[in-house]
């Protein structure tokens, strides 16, 4: 069975010069997380925010910070933004595949939900014996470290093939997200939807949010027997 649907806006896209009121207008449009990206300059070409950010985030929220870490080494941080008040944590499995066991021991011992992400051409198969240790695994629908990229459906595989393996904890699918791409990621099986440019730069954020809530086509609705 599939988790709750939960969408999840990219601070990334927000105004930081005014967090706190973008993450207010966040809450009362009808978001569930607020997804922050944090990017190192090293694992992905770009740089963010870190765990000052974070916790400055965390005491303006009234909602859960889904933290994704786009960082090299990141059982070294694990516990740093644990403490700036991540909710959920997750980290790249391209970031830690020779040490990912120690790593996934690290996050979890903060005590945060674990998750862990793939860029898109990386496989899922290497996480099926650690399916039951993960509360989330995010599929990247683009290429971490830039925002207004569009996206990529092939990786929406990804998706079905962990739902067939009977993982029934949250998948979210993260990069190019708007109204139309929500109803494909929600076929698939994926559940927690983050979008950025979508939402933030909407002229009505409550609007464009609902419509990524819009009940998918029910099939074999074309007729019955009489």
């Amino acid at each position: 069975m599939t988790p709750p649907l939960r969408i999840a806006p990219s601070i990334l896209a927000s105004d930081f010069s005014r967090l706190g009121e973008e993450l207010f207008r966040a809450e009362r449009a009808g978001a569930d997380w607020h997804h922050v990206d944090v990017m190192d300059g090293h694992f992905v070409p770009n740089l963010s925010i870190g765990p000052p950010v974070v916790a400055a985030a965390k005491k303006a929220s009234r909602l859960p910070l889904d933290v994704h870490l786009m960082i090299e080494k990141p059982g070294e941080w694990a516990q740093q933004y644990a403490d700036a008040g991540a909710d959920l944590l997750t980290f790249h499995y391209e970031a830690a595949e020779d040490c990912f066991e120690a790593t996934l021991e690290r996050f979890r011992a903060t005590g945060c939900q674990v998750g862990v992400a793939f860029n898109p051409p990386a496989g899922v198969a290497p996480l099926r014996p650690y399916l039951d240790q993960l509360d989330l695994i995010l599929i990247m629908s683009v290429h971490a470290g830039f925002g207004g990229q569009s996206f990529l459906p092939e990786v929406l595989e990804k998706v079905e093939q962990l739902r067939a393996w009977g993982y029934q904890g949250d998948i979210e699918m993260d990069g190019g997200i708007n109204a139309e791409t929500a109803m494909a990621c929600r076929k698939a099986g994926a559940n927690v939807l983050v979008a950025g440019t979508y939402l933030y730069r909407a002229t009505d954020m409550a609007s464009a949010l609902a419509a990524m809530r819009e009940p998918l086509p029910q099939a074999g609705n074309a007729g019955s027997p009489s």
